[in-house]
């Protein structure tokens, strides 16, 4: 659902997209066919823009599809974008689509979610990272950061935790500061006090991590005894004119060596 702050005009929200942006008034005129004159009379109130104004300023202010729905609102227009459920018929090629993908990743793990990192789908490479996980864990709806980062889901297998935990914590950040989503900082704040397993400490705690020879931080995981490195990679949807499909990410986890390749081929085979 789309919210806007009670008594929050769309001026002083296009001017806050504008300074996270850290783009002058006049750099927003000459990207959008206007004047930095017209740009402050909107930002003060003193000028009310058109639908068609709002929209091409927040597509070149890369302001998130339901975020742009929040400034029709705020001006007194109708939202431009629906949200329809990834369950309706509508979305069914799009299912079918996800669905393919997933499958032709395998052996290699990949997973779809929504913009809280609940589990949309996922392939069976995902399916044997998981295996051994406690019920309430893999009880639907699956949430990919608590399964990730409970003590007593993914966490205790993760050999280089400290920094994938940072790295997770990060990305949640740079998404909150983009969309006002109570769930998802409830989120964050439920999975930034989770302790490191085994020790009831602080998260923050500890020593530096090791440096690594990758390209790439990796996620470098224990499984059945041994010790899988994958290299993540995180696609979105382009142009989307639909909200659910907008926040839909797909994380694919590529072998970040020769041995985890190897294993998960073995697998197949």
């Amino acid at each position: 659902m789309t919210t806007v702050a009670s008594g929050t005009g769309v001026g002083p929200l296009l001017r806050g997209w504008r300074d996270r942006r850290r783009i002058s008034q006049l750099e927003l005129a000459l990207r959008a066919d206007s004047s930095a004159r017209h740009i402050s009379f909107i930002e003060t109130g003193r000028s009310r823009p058109s639908e068609e104004m709002i929209l091409r300023l927040a597509e070149h202010l890369d302001v998130p599809v339901r975020e742009r729905n929040a400034l029709l609102l705020a001006a007194g227009y109708a939202p431009r974008f629906t949200e329809t459920p990834l369950d309706d018929p509508s979305m069914g090629a799009l299912r079918e689509g996800m669905e393919r993908l997933l499958t032709g990743y395998e052996p290699y793990p990949a997973i779809v979610v929504d913009g809280s990192y609940t589990v949309v789908a996922a392939n069976r490479g995902i399916a044997m990272l998981l295996e051994g996980l406690p019920e309430h864990l893999l009880t639907p709806p699956l949430n990919a950061m608590r399964i990730t980062l409970h003590p007593e889901g993914l966490a205790p297998r993760i050999r280089n935790l400290r920094e994938w935990r940072a790295h997770l914590l990060a990305q949640m950040e740079r998404q909150i500061a983009l969309v006002r989503s109570g769930p998802l900082r409830a989120l964050y704040d439920e999975v930034a006090a989770y302790p490191l397993p085994g020790t009831g400490a602080d998260p923050e705690d500890g020593e530096d991590p090791v440096p690594h020879p990758y390209f790439a931080l990796p996620l470098q995981i224990e499984h059945e005894g041994r010790v899988l490195s994958f290299v993540s990679s995180i696609s979105t949807f382009n142009t989307p004119m639909d909200v659910t499909v907008a926040e839909l990410a797909i994380e694919t986890l590529l072998p970040a060596d020769p041995a985890t390749a190897k294993y998960l081929q073995s697998l197949m085979e």
